[in-house]
């Protein structure tokens, strides 16, 4: 992953300062940042800028999403949730 934004996400997603969103969040970047589209990632990166607790709530389902949130990427988070924890395997970079 040598495209410095990509590297950015990654980073962020890793370091949330929440780690329950770490450890969905983080091992999603690894496996999937890379196959997104421009425009996935952009959907990514408003995902990331929002509160820790509001996001967390929405990938579980405990919050309702708001509509500008809601999409194929949030979509891909919450079902890549169910096998974060077999994608810590390795190092993880963070």
């Amino acid at each position: 992953m040598d495209d410095p934004r990509l590297k950015k996400l990654r980073f962020r997603a890793w370091h949330r300062g929440f780690r329950e969103a770490d450890l969905i969040l983080g091992p999603f970047a690894d496996a999937h940042l890379e196959q997104l589209s421009l425009t996935q990632l952009d959907a990514f990166e408003l995902l990331i800028d929002q509160p820790d607790q509001d996001l967390y709530g929405w990938i579980t389902g405990a919050l309702a999403t708001p509509e500008p949130f809601e999409g194929d990427v949030l979509d891909l988070i919450r079902t890549f949730r169910f096998f974060a924890h077999t994608a810590l395997g390795a190092d993880h970079g963070g």
